[in-house]
């Protein structure tokens, strides 16, 4: 007798037209979003998520629109810098709407989505991957100028499958210390971009130093220009440095961003001039 081999079940037929439908959907939110800047650390612990968040503030205050997706599913800190920890997220439909803060940033992250503070996301990276598309296709962003996406340390599944789903990505910024250990895991995150051509917008040294508030005297806790040698010799943008400011620590803690908390202080200046070139893309 002839073997007859049987076509795609029902289930399977259903989830594949989902797939595609949701592809189309995510195509359709990517298309209204001007510019997609990626903030990327090698490792942890450098103040990468404080800078998407004043990153994502600044560009606020200067008029235009802008969206804060916090993908560090395991590590989620936006909704505590930016003060919305306690806000609700509504559904519309089959569309997530996402919450926004007072100055009108709309702001996305796992942590409101997530049963409690204290609950620990035990995912692998097949799961992974379907919930950064449901945060990218399923969240009502609308026409943006900005989408700031805030992506959890190192080079592992997270920032390698959002840089897959936002193909036409504007860049990456580069966070480090000027600490060699710092410097050394960046090096490997700034290949991570070029392999994946991902333009380097520019890397940012942070937590540069510390300036005595009583006496005036500067302390380069963490050493000092590694981050500036590093980006010379991988021959991609030096944006500024970030010094250590305790004001910064304490904006974070109470959930008010530094830059608008403290407008007058040199962090926040050494910050603003700092992403001034990525502000300059909205301008374009």
């Amino acid at each position: 007798m002839e073997e007859t081999k049987s076509g795609p079940s029902e289930a399977q037929k259903a989830r594949q037209q989902q797939r595609e439908l949701q592809e189309l959907k995510l195509q359709e939110r990517i298309s209204q979003i001007r510019n997609t800047v990626l903030v990327l650390s090698g490792k942890g612990g450098v103040g990468k998520s404080t800078v998407a968040a004043n990153l994502a503030v600044t560009l606020c205050a200067e008029g235009f629109q802008v969206g804060l997706l916090d993908a560090d599913m395991h590590g989620p800190s936006v909704p505590k810098i930016l003060n919305v920890e306690s806000e609700p997220v509504y559904a519309d439909g089959e569309n997530i709407v996402p919450v926004r803060t007072g100055a009108g940033l709309r702001v996305m992250s796992i942590a409101f989505l997530a049963r409690g503070k204290d609950e620990a996301v035990i995912w692998r990276g097949p799961l992974k991957m379907n919930v950064l598309r449901q945060l990218l296709a399923d969240v009502e962003w609308g026409n943006l100028d900005f989408l700031i996406v805030d992506l959890p340390p190192g080079t592992g599944d997270e920032p390698l499958s959002i840089c897959q789903l936002i193909p036409n990505a504007a860049g990456g910024i580069v966070v480090t210390t000027p600490q060699e250990l710092s410097v050394a895991d960046v090096r490997k995150c700034i290949t991570f971009c070029r392999r994946l051509e991902l333009p380097v917008l520019g890397v940012i040294e942070n937590m540069s130093g510390f300036v005595c508030p009583h006496c005036g005297k500067r302390a380069d806790i963490f050493g000092e220009g590694g981050g500036q040698r590093m980006a010379q010799d991988m021959d991609v943008p030096f944006l500024g440095r970030v010094p250590i400011d305790p004001v910064i620590v304490r904006a974070c803690d109470e959930g008010h961003p530094f830059v608008e908390e403290f407008p007058d202080s040199p962090s926040t200046k050494a910050f603003l001039d700092a992403v001034e070139p990525i502000t300059q893309l909205g301008r374009e």
